[in-house]
């Protein structure tokens, strides 16, 4: 049981641990789980999450993996930016597969509660700014102190995208526009190559009444243009109808780009719109993706197809965002 190995596991490295309690799985699918429990210890419960890849299971082509993506988040949170503590790596003697304890941030994850429930109201006005503030301490971060990563540009983004769109075998045609239109406009190599995130958006910030508490899920992280996640952040389907902020429904571009001008580092407004157009017709790509395992299973998971149907979403923000100006 979870329970028992997760006991062992961590009297292996935390003296004094009197055992472990409240095993939960919080979310899961065929390669990653996510397990909450409670630490008991002579000075106090100490509140844990275990993110891990079971044994046989490996990481996506474009992840960095669960040992790289521990490393990231110690990193980050020794330099102050919001990352939850890494208490433990995972071993092979621990048997639990490939992974990494953290202690567990208390707050809030989904966006709909964030963006109307009554106790947020205070930190909605303040979000933009202050998630400027922590991208600008991500990008900060030194690459060459960092283990190393990918490294991505807008070509090779597009020439990704295009292989997969080719593959799927179903004609859309706001997305052929939307390549073209990326092609075309390629700004080239950023000036910068700094840590990116990959994915800064709701659903990997844990939110509480004052504001961003913790950065999760790291690994989609690479070197490259640092204007890649503010464009990211901006697409509209992370704005939960919320359209008229663009920054997670509770923000504007101004109050991002100060909150991250604030901290020293500078804004290219233009690459900006252009990776908001590159990650919006990304995600449109990735819903396909989850519509076309769908039809070909063996899995057949109603949660895939839902989100499949979103691509539709997409193109109609695809054709909104490459619409000449004024029209």
């Amino acid at each position: 049981m979870m329970q028992e190995a997760l006991g062992r596991c961590v009297a292996s490295w935390c003296p004094g641990a009197a055992g472990v309690t409240n095993v939960a799985r919080l979310s899961g699918g065929a390669s990653q789980e996510t397990w909450s429990f409670d630490i008991g210890h002579p000075d106090g419960v100490i509140g844990a999450i275990l993110r891990r890849a079971p044994q046989g299971h490996g990481a996506s082509p474009r992840a960095v993996g669960l040992d790289v993506e521990s490393i990231l988040m110690q990193r980050a949170f020794d330099a102050g930016v919001p990352s939850p503590r890494v208490l433990h790596v995972l071993r092979p003697q621990d048997e639990l597969g490939t992974g990494f304890i953290m202690a567990r941030v208390e707050g809030e994850t989904i966006p709909r509660k964030i963006l109307r429930d009554a106790g947020f109201a205070q930190a909605r006005p303040r979000l933009a700014r202050q998630i400027g503030g922590i991208l600008a301490a991500i990008h900060g971060l030194d690459l060459a102190q960092l283990p190393g990563l990918r490294r991505m540009t807008a070509a090779k983004e597009i020439d990704e995208m295009e292989r997969d769109y080719r593959s799927f075998e179903w004609p859309r045609p706001v997305f052929a526009l939307a390549l073209r239109w990326l092609r075309e406009r390629d700004p080239g190599p950023s000036r910068e190559v700094t840590l990116v995130h990959g994915d800064f958006r709701h659903g990997n910030l844990i939110i509480g009444p004052d504001g961003v508490r913790a950065v999760l899920d790291w690994e989609l992280a690479h070197g490259g243009d640092p204007m890649e996640d503010l464009g990211w952040v901006c697409v509209n389907s992370w704005r939960f109808g919320e359209i008229d902020k663009p920054v997670g429904g509770f923000g504007t571009r101004a109050e991002l780009f100060a909150g991250y001008e604030a901290a020293g580092r500078r804004v290219d407004p233009d690459r900006v719109k252009y990776w908001e157009v590159m990650g919006t017709l990304r995600w449109g790509m990735m819903c396909c993706g989850m519509m076309q395992r769908f039809r070909i299973g063996p899995e057949r998971s109603i949660e895939r197809a839902m989100i499949g149907r979103r691509s539709s979403e997409t193109e109609i923000d695809l054709l909104r965002l490459l619409a000449p100006r004024g029209k």
